[in-house]
């Protein structure tokens, strides 16, 4: 070995054990170093060389390639970042919606429409024990009164059930004139008093309805409805046995109908009774159609009891529409026939009995 190539040795191997990773970047991926072949070291030489030195020695890929593309004198903190810039430009949905239906969410509603409708509020703090009767009723209605409704319709021709119907719907007239005049509706009671005497006269005690196409308007009212017009706006709902949903105020209504109506001054009882079985099974013929809604209801109750009192608040308050309300159109200011809109009915939560 002659003096020159040991000292190289040694200082390749030194180079190794300080930074291996700069040695290998000095060398190519496909280059190797191995001692020479015609080297002989004498018996008594140490050289300490590692290992790495001596035998074939290939720089990943990777590595080459990171140090390629990096550059070391620039900071980490200098380097540009990924992060995505950021904009208050609409997305191209959002640009489509304001095209649509303008910047604003709400600019699409027509001004000119009315409120939405206002249901009045359900006073029911007897709900407990009304579920209770409403199971009952529901019973005598399922056993008794459906099946006696359909066996009616079944048996007797439909020109006979209209005869039927007119002939009980023109004894409430008398009662209708006399709530009308307690409400103060001369007119109306006018009106009741002349259908009541041109269909018993003409049309064979009511049998047949001349007083419609006199264009005399039905109109029917009654002292429930006479004490929710005198201030008793708000009652609380019961159910009762056999007559289906009441208010209270309803069921003094029925203490003050029961001198005027017709039907009670019939002195033969056999007759009295047949005519008014026959005036509740005419009624629940006129409620069969409404069985297809009732059955697919979640809650019958609630069903029932939120529609009775809806159409109640527009049997009461409906007619009162003021005379300057100039929301609603032509077709709906006929005074033979008045008609207003949920919202105009005026429903004041009272502490009522």
């Amino acid at each position: 070995m002659d003096r020159q190539t040991a000292p190289r040795l040694v200082l390749i191997g030194a180079l190794a054990l300080c930074a291996p990773g700069a040695f290998a970047q000095t060398l190519p991926s496909s280059s190797s170093v191995s001692p020479p072949p015609s080297v002989s070291l004498p018996s008594d030489a140490t050289v300490a060389v590692p290992a790495a030195a001596i035998e074939p020695t290939t720089a990943p890929d990777t590595a080459v390639t990171a140090d390629a593309t990096s550059t070391p004198d620039t900071p980490a903190s200098d380097a540009p970042t990924s992060e995505a810039p950021t904009s208050d430009a609409p997305t191209s949905a959002e640009a489509d919606y304001d095209a649509l239906y303008g910047a604003d969410a709400t600019s699409w509603v027509d001004p000119t429409l009315p409120e939405p409708a206002s249901l009045p509020q359900v006073f029911d703090p007897w709900e407990p024990m009304n579920r209770r009767v409403h199971t009952f009723n529901n019973a005598v209605d399922r056993h008794v009164a459906r099946p006696l409704a359909k066996m009616y319709m079944a048996v007797v021709p439909r020109p006979i059930r209209l005869g039927v119907g007119n002939f009980f719907s023109n004894l409430q007239q008398p009662l209708t004139a006399v709530n009308s005049l307690l409400q103060g509706k001369p007119k109306q009671a006018a009106q009741s008093l002349g259908r009541f005497t041109l269909n018993a006269t003409l049309g064979l005690g009511g049998i047949f309805d001349p007083a419609t196409a006199a264009k005399l308007p039905h109109h029917d009212e009654d002292f429930g409805q006479t004490l929710g017009t005198w201030g008793w706006k708000r009652s609380r709902y019961v159910e009762v046995p056999l007559f289906g949903p009441r208010t209270v105020r309803d069921l003094f209504g029925m203490a003050g109908d029961a001198p005027v109506a017709l039907l009670r001054g019939v002195e033969e009882d056999k007759v009295r009774i047949f005519l008014q079985g026959l005036q509740l099974v005419n009624l629940r013929t006129q409620l069969l159609a409404l069985d297809s809604m009732r059955e697919g209801a979640t809650d019958d109750y609630t069903l029932m009891r939120d529609a009775w009192l809806q159409r109640r608040t527009y049997q009461i308050f409906g007619d009162r529409q003021l005379e300057e309300d100039k929301t609603l159109p032509d077709y709906l200011r006929d005074d033979e026939n008045p008609t207003v809109p949920m919202d105009a009915i005026p429903v004041t939560p009272m502490d009522g009995g």
